[in-house]
């Protein structure tokens, strides 16, 4: 996937853009800024967008393409975010460290996804929220109609209502929607698209 991710990066223009997703966009703007961590971040739209609004921005992602265009575009915008490159669990990240963990098309294989989730749950403080828009198991049959609207391929990599609420149990969800929506994200997320998108606030009890 690293290898994919750098191909697709190391094109001149920005893959899904330089704005930020619309729904996170919609979501942040009515928040107080605090720390917010952006998994899976790729060329940065989202955590510059973050940091322009004042938020302590930390980033994750594998692609080191995706780092150098991600710093390029932060400072175009003038703006500071702590991008880092790795797996999860090797960089240092604390318990309870983030006010917001948002997930925009942060899609994991299989093997990896359900321990991902747990492990953004941990870094998440209680009374956080989660921030999440990614593609449903539905975008497998429009990518075969619409293949420019984008996502993996691979279905287990899609996620599903009961899978979400299953791994959210407990959490307060304070939008839930299944859908099919409309996107025009640069060049690789354009036209109709099935996903799943929520805001979730984490329990004060552990």
């Amino acid at each position: 996937m690293k290898d994919f991710w750098n191909e697709r990066y190391a094109e001149t223009d920005y893959a899904y853009g330089k704005a930020p997703n619309e729904y996170f966009k919609e979501k942040i703007d009515e928040m107080q800024p605090g720390k917010i961590l952006l998994p899976a971040e790729g060329e940065g739209r989202n955590a510059v967008y973050a940091a322009t609004q004042e938020w302590e921005v930390s980033a994750i992602d594998i692609s080191e393409k995706g780092k150098e265009k991600a710093l390029k575009l932060a400072n175009a915008e003038d703006v500071q975010i702590d991008y880092k490159l790795g797996e999860l669990p090797e960089l240092g990240y604390k318990e309870e460290q983030f006010d917001v963990i948002a997930l925009i098309f942060a899609h994991f294989a299989r093997e990896d996804k359900e321990n991902y989730l747990e492990e953004f749950k941990n870094l998440l403080k209680p009374g956080g929220l989660f921030i999440f828009e990614a593609f449903s198991k539905e975008q497998i049959d429009i990518q075969k109609e619409n293949p420019k609207s984008g996502g993996p391929k691979d279905a287990e990599m899609l996620f599903s209502k009961e899978e979400v609420q299953t791994s959210f149990k407990g959490y307060k969800f304070e939008q839930f929607e299944d859908k099919v929506t409309e996107l025009s994200e640069g060049k690789y997320h354009q036209g109709q698209a099935a996903v799943i998108r929520f805001v979730a606030k984490k329990p004060l009890n552990k």
